[in-house]
């Protein structure tokens, strides 16, 4: 395989600024942030949950949990 230069922050020769449109900035940001869902945990949380699959599963148990309390004073 060919190696090529790096030349930093420039583009090859075979594209042209020009051929690329115009950008605009935060196009798909709505539309991304709509669709993800990231949460950060604090470094203590995040010690007692070995994978996101523990955490999805306390968090389901929590939901059952308050459900069935709420049910259960009428709430």
């Amino acid at each position: 395989m060919k190696k090529t230069e790096s030349s930093g922050d420039e583009m090859r020769s075979e594209y042209k600024r020009e051929d690329l449109g115009v950008g605009v900035r935060g196009k798909h940001y709505r539309s991304y942030m709509e669709s993800h869902n990231l949460v950060l945990l604090r470094p203590e949380v995040a010690e007692a949950f070995p994978s996101e699959e523990a955490v999805n599963e306390a968090l389901l148990s929590l939901i059952r949990i308050a459900k069935a309390s709420t049910s259960l004073t009428g709430g």
